[in-house]
């Protein structure tokens, strides 16, 4: 498991060249949306490997994550961010601040748009929150949308102006080529930030947090309430502890399950996706209205 330099993405640095002296390329590109578009996917998917954790829950990703797609003579950095929406708590306020703050200081944005909705006041006010200039318009989820679906979302989104428009599936892969090449030509010359091995800025303590809040997510669906956060608490390898944090006593029962039957098969999966060894113990804790109290997001990491 690997740490990600975020210092070299702020700081920039020289510019280097390949191996037959063409000058190397480099960007940031910024995907942004209304919940549950398919951003994580779409990262995921472009990148060859899992960066953000996804389900079909709205509001999943609460952190800007990274991922790097490194090619011989270029490097993209995919931006993920949490899905704007109207906040009702200071949790969603934090989320939607994440989002816009980390789409501010990129190369490109992307406005990603499901292709199964009809468009409406949501994707515009997260349109008008973006640049205009070389905005490009990604239809997603072109796999389970009819045709008349997805020209019906080409043709309402034709309204943004975008450079580019281009339909897409996460899931089975069409036209993301072609979304990559394009963005990778309309990248700066700049330096190769990460080495090859790198695939996301989250610290390894962060991303396990983020594998059990995923595995809760997909064991509990809808019986899991929003309200629920992971940190890692402990670390000394091969011994890691986390905690899952819920609202209610109520909700604690919920989490662990009869005779602690969910709480198992949730450490069972995300251990799956840890280096081989680990042994993951996972505690439940109450601490009532977290998501309300601006102090307690703070100190949760949001």
């Amino acid at each position: 498991m690997h740490r990600f330099n975020e210092a070299a993405v702020l700081t920039r640095g020289v510019a280097a060249t390949t191996g037959d002296n063409t000058a190397y390329r480099s960007g940031l590109v910024g995907l942004l949306g209304r919940p549950n578009v398919g951003k994580s996917s779409l990262v995921n998917a472009m990148c060859g490997h899992k960066v953000s954790i996804v389900s079909d829950k709205p509001q999943t990703t609460r952190h800007r994550v990274m991922g790097v797609l490194t090619q011989p003579d270029s490097q993209l950095v995919f931006v993920d961010t949490p899905g704007l929406h109207k906040p009702i708590s200071a949790l969603g306020e934090r989320v939607n601040s994440t989002a816009l703050d980390s789409a501010s200081d990129v190369d490109l944005q992307c406005l990603v748009l499901d292709a199964t909705k009809p468009f409406g006041s949501g994707d515009q006010w997260v349109a008008g929150r973006l640049r205009r200039e070389q905005l490009v318009v990604v239809v997603n989820k072109v796999d389970i949308a009819t045709r008349d679906q997805v020209i019906a979302m080409l043709g309402a989104s034709s309204e943004l102006d975008g450079s580019a428009y281009f339909p897409v599936s996460a899931k089975s892969g069409e036209g993301l080529d072609a979304l990559v090449e394009y963005l990778l030509d309309q990248l700066p010359e700049g330096p190769q930030w990460f080495p090859e091995d790198e695939r996301n800025d989250m610290s390894e303590e962060v991303w396990v947090a983020e594998l059990v809040r995923e595995q809760l997510l997909a064991v509990m669906r809808d019986e899991l309430p929003y309200s629920i956060a992971t940190r890692v608490t402990e670390w000394e390898w091969p011994r890691i502890r986390c905690e899952i944090i819920v609202e209610r006593e109520s909700q604690k029962g919920m989490v662990i399950g009869k005779g602690g039957a969910i709480l198992r098969e949730v450490g069972s999966r995300a251990r799956a996706q840890l280096p081989e060894g680990a042994f993951l113990e996972l505690k439940v804790k109450v601490d009532k209205d977290w998501q309300r109290r601006p102090d307690r997001v703070e100190r949760l990491g949001y």
